[in-house]
């Protein structure tokens, strides 16, 4: 089973292989975790980042990390909540599966992920937890894995600790 933490702080804080931006489709960097990553890497990001996008939802494009801790930037673009009616469950769960089997493939056993979709793309952040924890607990990739939840406010902080609970 992969060590799954939580980190009541910014994902660009934790030292990994790995740190996941949840990402628009443009790949161009915007509000929330997109807009930090974005402004701590530099402009070469968003230079690496053009020729990748559009990026679907649930999707993920890979660029190197531009001078912040981890060795690489996985960008996911999660669902937009719509009432949980129109598969946002399964793109939100294709956002963290696909992460871990990158992972794999590149052999790198930490990761940091955000809260993917409860900001502006309004997903309920239990619903959420729920699934990012379900996911990263069975998911077959990240057996040796160490997966650290980073967050800064509260409510998804509750979530995510309440999901993590709930596996152990």
């Amino acid at each position: 089973m992969p060590r799954l933490a939580l980190y009541p702080g910014s994902l660009l804080d934790v030292d990994a292989d790995v740190i996941v931006n949840a990402a628009n489709s443009s790949l161009m960097g915007g509000g929330g975790v997109d807009g930090v990553i974005h402004r701590a890497a530099g402009p070469a990001l968003k230079e690496a980042c053009r020729p990748l996008a559009p990026c679907p939802p649930g999707e993920v494009r890979v660029t190197e990390g531009f001078g912040l801790a981890p060795r690489l930037i996985f960008h996911t673009v999660g669902p937009i909540w719509h009432g949980g009616q129109n598969g946002e469950a399964d793109i939100l769960a294709n956002c963290y599966r696909n992460c871990l089997t990158e992972l794999s493939q590149r052999n790198m056993h930490r990761i940091v992920f955000p809260a993917i979709s409860t900001g502006a793309y309004g997903y309920p952040p239990a619903q959420a937890a729920h699934i990012a924890v379900t996911i990263c607990a069975r998911h077959p990739a990240a057996r040796d894995a160490e997966i650290v939840f980073a967050v800064l406010d509260r409510k998804n902080r509750s979530a995510l600790g309440a999901a993590l609970n709930a596996i152990r």
